[in-house]
């Protein structure tokens, strides 16, 4: 039996990972352009440029186009009254199931590019650690906030 989490995460998440990735590669390029300059005035050897090109298109392709995309269809979540089961990855994939109980507290999140998308991340606290699902729209982030919230206290009332 191959059970998913019901729910997906936003569409937008794909573009804010993308821009994410834009990012990423423009450090990468600006390193790049660096070690032009080095093998320039330094006269290093040129295949050093070679595999800094070959970083860079791996670079674009992956993390701008190909592992947002991937990374989008794998996240599942689903919220029951008696936990919370989150689904991740794109090689190795890792199922989580937190027990309502166990929940301390629930936060949102949002961080500049986030809140440009109007996305938010949710935060559940457990004693062990912290389970986050990532790039929910603003609306859907706080219901399941208050939602998480006051299923949290029912299982802890019922122990």
């Amino acid at each position: 039996m191959n059970y998913e989490p019901a729910r997906q995460i936003s569409r937008r998440a794909l573009r804010l990972w993308r821009i994410s990735g834009l990012i990423q590669f423009g450090i990468t390029l600006i390193i790049s352009i660096g070690l032009l300059v080095a093998i320039l005035i330094w006269d290093w050897p040129s295949f050093i440029l070679w595999i800094a090109a070959g970083v860079l298109i791996l670079e674009l392709v992956g993390m701008v186009w190909l592992f947002p995309s991937l990374k989008w269809r794998s996240w599942r979540y689903e919220v029951t009254e008696q936990d919370i089961e989150l689904q991740q990855g794109i090689f190795w994939i890792t199922k989580t199931l937190v027990p309502m109980v166990r929940v301390q507290h629930v936060d949102t999140e949002q961080g500049p590019l986030l809140r440009k998308f109007r996305l938010s991340t949710i935060s559940i606290s457990t004693a062990a650690t912290v389970h986050k699902i990532p790039a929910l729209d603003e609306r859907e982030a706080e219901e399941l906030r208050r939602s998480i919230s006051s299923l949290a206290r029912v299982a802890e009332d019922d122990v």
